[in-house]
């Protein structure tokens, strides 16, 4: 998705904060549809976190990252947030990849998520 907010002009995937009493993974499909009006979705933890510095807090952030599983053919919306979207393959996504790190997400994810069958074990059961 190319957003269109303080990440000017940049591709990125789906991400947000934590609403008070949200569980990480609430808040994951909560983003999910605000962002792109998405509401069929698989959930899995990916048991990996992200984390970034963030310089205008100047802070250290960091994030679970879910994987969803959703329909090609799923109708997207998109919010003010974002300009522009596109399904890509993982080597576009690596190459659409705006910060460092977001490649070794892509890889995780291709590796445990799309290459093989995730394990229920990461299930989110809603």
């Amino acid at each position: 998705m190319k957003c269109a907010s303080s990440l000017q002009n940049v591709w990125c995937y789906i991400g947000g904060g934590i609403e008070e009493g949200e569980k990480a993974w609430e808040a994951a499909i909560r983003e999910i549809w605000e962002e792109t009006g998405i509401t069929k979705v698989s959930l899995y933890s990916s048991n990996i976190c992200e984390q970034f510095y963030n310089i205008d807090r100047d802070s250290i952030w960091i994030a679970p990252v879910f994987v969803g599983y959703v329909n090609e053919s799923e109708e997207v919306s998109l919010n003010w947030e974002h300009k522009d979207f596109k399904w890509v393959t993982f080597d576009e996504a690596r190459e659409k990849a705006t910060f460092p790190g977001n490649d070794l997400v892509f890889d995780h994810i291709e590796r445990h998520f799309a290459s093989r069958e995730p394990t229920e074990l990461l299930c989110i059961k809603k």
